[in-house]
Formats: structure tokens, C-alpha cells, sequence
């Protein structure tokens, strides 16, 4: 009788990413660990195995965000000698700085053994396989879109809460924003795979679902259709019976905001009254030089349509300080713009050149100190404002849907936290029993007891706790995947009839 020696099992390599930047960036990454899952790799937790060096690195890169070259040359360098001392060990970097410098990577990086870009994600794993087999770094970037993302599987980082793009790459020329071309121009996907993806998302348990483009609000522009994107929020209106619970969306642009879009957010139940709307600047001035399609009154006119629609809506924004030419002038316009507004919160910037921008080369650069003497007056004003805005809920119900990592005190002032219908960051207490009870992904109302310009705190007892499924998938430690949903790229000829949904006809980031 021989006996046969026994099977010797490869461990599944195991993989790590990495995210900078915006929210198209973090889907991105769950897009990329979606591929990994499926290709036998196993993600690691650093605080579930601390200590461990994972088989693959995944850098998922930002061209926008200031200091973002050496940033990531920093930690490529910071990664050289622990690949050394762990054979077989792999590097790779995506997003839009790889697609910006391309080549240059593997020259001032030369330990690097993929790269690839934003349109062509779903090769990821062939170029690890190959870069370990031909023992030679992989560069592979495409000039247009491989696949839409969303024809990708995905690992989902929240059970509560899920990412959905609408469309990808933008058509505006903003001359501080290098977007476009490390995207490309804007593709939008069929308002039937939108849903159909949602939907499968709400079939997991997720409440809260974000549709996310670059401009979502020219949604629709590939199939003939400017009103579509109100259409889509009015369409996900018909998922609520099935636990849709919450609909976001970012982040649109002034210039193309119409009233029907108004009018779906009021008159859809579950799409939030909450809206991003990048600004950039007050100055009609600055606008121009940064071409921006509207001026400042077209802006203000926006919020009190909205306000007028709905008056409990949370704006909130994005702006830059010390672009190319401005003024004193043209600073005091943008202040008298933000207090006309009455942001809930805004994301602030202070200028920097993008190389690779027009505004780059431009006459006028605004010197540093005066940059940063502006944006501590723009940030002063601000929280003037938003901690005044909060004020004005104390003593208000709120509807918090429970989230984890939101609170870094959390543990020391024996809170939870969450998110709001708007959006707002609030802190509730929960007494022992409650803790044990009470979990991400689950729906609590209770009341605002105390606001600052960032938060709320709501200190009493909890009006209500209900249990979700989200709550179950948290609690059974449950990672959200979602396969693939076919996308539907524009294609010659009359495209196929979608089936209209239940009850309705369904039909960035600057």
C-alpha cells in the first residue's frame, strides 16, 4: 500500500490599502479590495494581527490634495526596507497621482512593482500575478475608461452605510483642478444599473446609500436627459419600503443645479435634507479666473430656493482662500457670501499650485502669509456661524443613525455617535445597559442637549433605540460585498428597454 505524501496548502496572501483624498478615492479602494477578495487574497486587520506585514501594499493616490507627491514618495520610502526583509512582498499604486506621473513612479521608486491608473482598476490583479511572475515592475495606464467601476465586485467598508457612482470624470475646465484629465470626461451610468446596484445594496441591510459623481447634478448628459438626476432621486424614493432609509448625494455644481432637483429632494421622503454645494469663492472675479460657471448671486439664489423648500436643510460647502489675483476686495465678498449662506460646516483650502493646472502658471500668486491671515479670518467666521446654526437645535429631536469611529472620545466620555438626517455629527449618551444594546447601524432618536460649532452633544436619555439589519451585520461582523452590476455604456443604436420601477419612472466633485 503507498501512501500519499500530503498536500501542502499555500496560505492566501494577504493585502493592505491604502486611501488619500476624496470620497471617489475611498469607493475606489473598496472596489480594489472587492478584486482582491475574488482573487484568493485576504485582507489584513492591523487590530485584529497587529504586527504583520502584509503580501501586498495598495497605494490608492490623490493628485488634488496638497503635499500629495511627497506624501506618498515618503511612505514608498518608508516601505523600502520592510519589503526588503520580506521576500515576495508587493507594492502598488493607483488613483490619480499614478495616473499623473505614470512612468516616473518606478524611476524615483524603483522597489515599486505595479502601477495603474484610474482607468483601468479591474487589471490590478493580472499585474500583481504578472509583476511576480516576469520579476518586473508593471505599468499599466489607460487614456480612457476599461470598465465602468461599478461592473467591479466590492468589498464594502460600512454594513450601515454604501458609495454609489452615478457617473465618473468630469466635463468642466476649472483652472485650479487637475480632475479632468487624470479622469477623463464624464461617463454616467444607466439610471436602471444605478438602482439595480442600490437595491442590492439595501438587500444586505445598508439604510444609507450616497450616489456619488463628480458633478452629479449633469447627470444624464450621455443619454439626452438634463433632468434625469432629479428623476434618480425620485426613483430611489420607491426602495424605502424596502429599508432605504437615507439617500445623500456629492456633489453637484452650481452652474447646472435646477429647481426639479429641489423639488425631488423635498417631495422624496427618504432623500436627505442635506446638500454639498462647493462655492470656491464669493468674488465674481474669482469665479471668472477660475471658471466657474455662476456668480455669486446665481449661489445665493440656490440657497434660499432650497431654504425655501426646506427650511430645516444643512448646506454645507467647499472653499478656497488665496487663489491667483484675489484681493482684499475679492476675500471680503467671499465672508459676505458665507454669511449670507449660513453653512452648516464647510471644507476650507487654503490655495497651492497644482502643477499641470492653469492656475499654476498664472500672474499674482498670492503670497503665503496673506493666504493664511485670510483663512484664519474665513475660519473664525465660520465657526461664528455654524456653532450659531447648532445652537438653534438645542432642545430639538434628533434621528441619529449609529456609526462607528466617528467619536475619538467616545470611550472617555462613555458616548456613542452618528449622523443625523443633515448630516450632523452628533454625540448621544447611552448608560451601561444601553451600550451593550445599542450598535453601529442602528436608529436612535434622542435630544440636543449641547452644540458646538462641529458637533452636537445629547446627554439625556435616549428617546428611542430601534434595531436594524444593518445592526445584526455589524454585530455578526459581516463585511458588505456586492458583485458587479453591469453598466450600459453608451452604445450605438436604440439602447435596451428598461424595466420602469415600482410605482414610478426612474428616469460631483467640485
Amino acid at each position: 500500500m503507498t501512501t500519499q505524501p500530503e498536500t501542502q496548502l499555500t496560505p492566501a496572501r494577504t493585502y493592505e490599502v491604502r486611501t488619500y483624498g476624496c470620497q471617489m478615492n475611498v469607493h475606489d479602494s473598496e472596489r480594489i479590495s472587492g478584486l482582491l477578495d475574488g482573487a484568493g487574497y485576504v485582507r489584513l486587520d492591523p487590530a485584529a494581527d497587529p504586527g504583520r506585514t502584509p503580501d501586498v501594499v495598495v497605494f490608492n493616490t490623490c493628485a488634488v490634495r496638497e503635499n500629495a507627491d511627497n506624501r506618498l514618495y515618503g511612505n514608498l520610502g518608508h516601505l523600502r526596507p520592510v519589503k526588503d526583509k520580506h521576500p515576495g512582498m508587493q507594492i502598488a499604486v493607483g488613483g490619480c497621482l499614478a495616473q499623473k506621473d505614470q512612468g516616473e513612479i518606478v524611476k524615483k521608486a524603483p522597489w515599486v512593482d505595479v502601477v495603474f491608473g484610474t482607468h483601468n482598476i479591474g487589471s490590478l490583479p493580472v499585474l500583481l500575478e504578472r509583476a511576480r511572475h516576469n520579476e518586473q515592475a508593471q505599468v499599466e495606464l489607460l487614456e480612457s475608461l476599461e470598465v465602468f467601476p461599478s461592473t467591479l465586485p466590492t468589498r464594502r467598508e460600512s454594513t450601515y452605510s454604501g458609495w454609489v457612482s452615478i457617473s465618473v470624470g468630469c466635463n468642466n475646465t476649472c483652472t485650479f483642478c487637475i480632475v479632468p484629465s487624470l479622469r477623463g470626461k464624464e461617463k454616467d451610468r444607466r439610471p436602471g444599473d444605478v438602482l439595480a446596484e442600490v437595491e442590492a445594496l439595501v438587500a444586505e441591510g445598508v439604510l444609507e446609500v450616497t450616489l456619488l459623481g463628480q458633478n452629479v447634478n449633469t447627470y444624464g448628459v450621455e443619454f439626452g436627459d438634463r433632468l434625469a438626476f432629479g428623476k434618480l432621486l425620485r426613483a430611489t424614493g420607491q426602495l424605502r419600503e424596502k429599508g432605504l432609509e437615507r439617500v445623500r448625494f456629492t456633489s453637484p455644481h452650481p452652474a447646472a443645479f435646477t429647481d426639479d432637483v429641489i423639488e425631488a429632494m423635498a417631495e422624496t421622503e427618504n432623500v436627505c435634507h442635506q446638500l454639498h454645494m462647493p462655492l470656491q469663492s464669493g468674488s465674481d472675479a474669482v469665479l471668472r479666473a477660475m471658471k466657474r460657471s455662476y456668480r455669486s448671486d446665481r449661489y445665493l439664489s440656490i440657497i434660499e430656493n432650497v431654504r425655501a423648500a426646506m427650511p430645516d436643510a444643512a448646506i454645507t460647502t467647499d472653499i478656497i482662500v488665496g487663489f491667483p489675483g484675489e484681493t482684499d476686495a475679492d476675500f471680503e465678498e467671499t465672508l459676505r457670501v458665507v454669511r449670507e449662506s449660513r453653512f452648516a460646516s464647510a471644507f476650507t483650502f487654503q490655495y497651492s499650485i497644482r502643477p499641470g493646472t492653469p492656475a499654476a502658471t498664472m500672474e499674482n500668486q498670492v503670497p503665503k502669509a496673506v493666504v493664511q491671515e485670510r483663512y484664519d479670518r474665513l475660519i473664525a467666521t465660520l465657526e461664528e456661524i455654524t456653532w450659531a446654526e447648532n445652537k438653534k437645535l438645542v432642545g430639538r429631536e434628533v434621528e441619529v443613525l449609529v456609526a462607528v469611529g466617528e467619536g475619538r472620545k467616545d470611550q472617555a466620555t462613555g458616548r456613542m455617535s452618528g449622523r443625523a438626517r443633515d448630516g450632523r455629527l452628533v454625540h448621544f449618551a447611552v448608560s451601561p445597559e444601553q451600550a451593550a444594546a445599542v450598535r453601529p447601524g442602528d436608529i436612535v432618536h434622542t435630544v440636543v442637549s449641547y452644540a458646538a460649532p462641529h458637533h452636537l452633544n445629547c446627554d439625556g436619555a435616549l428617546v428611542s433605540h430601534r434595531r436594524t439589519r444593518a445592526g445584526d451585520a455589524y454585530e455578526a461582523g459581516r463585511a458588505v460585498r456586492t458583485p458587479g452590476v453591469l453598466l450600459g455604456l453608451p452604445t450605438i443604436g436604440k439602447p435596451p428597454t428598461q424595466p420602469a420601477p415600482t410605482g414610478g419612472g426612474a428616469c460631483a466633485t467640485c
